[in-house]
């Protein structure tokens, strides 16, 4: 493999990584697969924003989506970034959110 394009694609993975709601939007998908929605209302952003920041985020090889019916849900895909992966461990958890949200949509009555 070519050093220069291993810099170069690492370089453009940083960059994706440099924005705050895209790294956040990784330490939630490091908890578990969430549908468009979920990362919508963990985020009390805009769905064309969050599905924009997705949009970057596959293009750029650090999410997989998969389709369900009417709804679109994303996972991570670091296999071939290791170094992606190492930045994980030092990502706050996102664990609590995840599951709050979880939670409160099974109970279908939230209070904010």
């Amino acid at each position: 493999m070519d050093t220069n394009q291993t810099i170069d694609g690492m370089a453009e993975t940083f960059k994706l990584l440099g924005d705050k709601t895209r790294l956040t939007i990784l330490a939630l998908l490091k908890e578990r697969e969430l549908c468009v929605c979920n990362i919508v209302d963990l985020l009390q952003m805009s769905q064309p924003s969050v599905s924009q920041h997705l949009r970057k985020m596959k293009a750029g090889g650090l999410v997989t989506e998969v389709r369900r019916g009417k709804w679109t849900y994303y996972s991570l895909k670091l296999t071939e970034m290791p170094y992606v992966d190492d930045l994980l461990e030092y990502l706050p958890s996102q664990s609590l959110r995840v599951k709050q949200l979880l939670e409160c949509e099974s109970a279908s009555s939230c209070d904010d």
